[in-house]
């Protein structure tokens, strides 16, 4: 396997190498940790570099603090027992803050990618002023840091997960917030900033929540060895996300996913986006509420939609069995076009699976044209509990710390 230590002409050459090589060190790290233990020798064999190369970067990754290391581990094997690595359970760590219709979610993930601390509040944020918005997402965001710190946690970034298209730190166009070139980045930060003293470095990124979730689905969910997969959530509106081979598809502009939006009765009810006929005017949650007869909004109108549901209710079993099949005539034409091994149901769908799925999986098993769709095979399947947006974002965060950790160590950094 090549080694990444060929003598290179300059010392910004050296470093850049180094740079990479403490990442893959540091990833490798993580995913033995994972499997069991973690030692030098273990990855070395990993990432194919040399046992006095792996042990001179893991002695600059214990140095500033992204590993740790403990006791003693037995291979069974000749030779001295190694030592076990781990990531680090304190110090840097991701932020994630979602802000929907309905709730505002907000979650600190460990550099393992654990949640270590979360935090929801349900809100009505629909015709709320954006500044308002953000300024309570930064509110809860402010408190979770002081919960996350109390366990020596302290996040290197904030991620938002928002609906709608989102591009260049704003929110273009968020019909069901009411929200048009929103800068909600810089609105976040500036309350945040105000809020939590020392966060104004705090460097904050946004995406789509769609996205955000269907990666924390693919980092954290039990897809397995499934690595393209078509991810839906519904919430008030429908979201939706492509992964194809472990990568996010963005399109040209990052605005891909928008599924909830496509047209399936051109002459169906007006939608917020201005369309007609959209596929969350029949099965985002206020359709299927008002469809079951349920005047009670939000999780709680979501969770009687279910009990009744549970309970036989013939408006509320037509309700779900309706938008299923909505469901399953609009994905059926995404799984002709993009060929994913499974499509993913998450949000409110994935509690209402047991009424929704068997409608949903017929119309697909009739209309995916290479006949490799079938009814109960397993490829429609309920989101992980832990693929939710707001870990997502916190996790995109540590993402970033894994790909270039000398960005993040401080002045604490050895000179390499």
């Amino acid at each position: 396997m090549k080694s990444y230590f060929t003598p290179l002409g300059s010392k910004a050459d050296k470093d850049t190498v180094r740079r990479h090589n403490l990442s893959l060190v540091l990833r490798a790290v993580r995913d033995e940790g994972e499997a069991g233990e973690a030692t030098r020798a273990g990855v070395s064999a990993r990432v194919g570099l040399t046992r006095a190369a792996v042990s001179s970067l893991v002695e600059q990754l214990l140095e500033t603090g992204f590993v740790t290391e403990s006791g003693k581990t037995f291979s069974g094997q000749a030779g001295r027992p190694g030592t076990a690595l781990k990531v680090a359970r304190t110090g840097a760590a991701g932020l994630g803050v979602e802000v929907n219709i309905d709730y505002v979610s907000v979650c600190v993930v460990d550099l393992a990618g654990t949640g270590r601390v979360r935090q929801t509040e349900h809100l009505d944020n629909r015709g709320a002023p954006p500044e308002e918005v953000l300024a309570r997402a930064a509110g809860i965001a402010a408190r979770t840091l002081d919960s996350a710190r109390e366990q020596d946690l302290y996040p290197v970034g904030t991620a938002l997960a928002l609906p709608g298209l989102v591009s260049g730190g704003s929110v273009r166009q968020a019909p069901n917030l009411g929200w048009n070139q929103v800068a909600a980045e810089d609105l976040f930060a500036d309350a945040l900033a105000g809020l939590a003293p020392g966060t104004a470095a705090l460097p904050v990124r946004s995406e789509n929540e769609a996205n955000l979730a269907a990666l924390a689905e693919l980092w954290f969910g039990g897809l397995g060895t499934i690595r393209s997969f078509l991810y839906l959530t519904g919430e008030i509106g429908v979201g939706g996300a492509l992964v194809l081979d472990g990568e996010l598809l963005r399109g040209a502009h990052g605005f891909a996913g928008e599924i909830g939006h496509v047209v399936v009765d051109p002459a169906g009810p007006e939608c917020r986006c201005g369309s007609r006929g959209c596929l969350e005017q029949y099965a985002g949650q206020s359709a299927l509420l008002r469809a079951a007869g349920i005047d009670t909004e939000g999780a709680a109108g979501v969770m009687e939609l279910e009990r009744r549901a549970g309970a036989g209710d013939p408006d509320s079993l037509a309700a779900v069995a309706g938008a299923g099949r909505m469901l399953g005539q609009v994905l059926s034409g995404a799984v002709n076009l993009f060929d994913p091994d499974a499509v993913v149901l998450g949000g409110i769908y994935r509690g209402l699976m047991p009424w929704l799925s068997p409608p949903a999986d017929s119309e697909l098993t009739d209309r995916v044209v290479s006949g490799l769709w079938s009814r109960g095979g397993g490829r429609l399947r309920a989101s992980s509990v832990a693929g939710d947006a707001a870990r997502g974002a916190a996790a995109l965060v540590v993402q970033d710390v894994l790909a270039d950790p000398v960005a993040y160590a401080g002045p604490a950094a050895p000179d390499a």
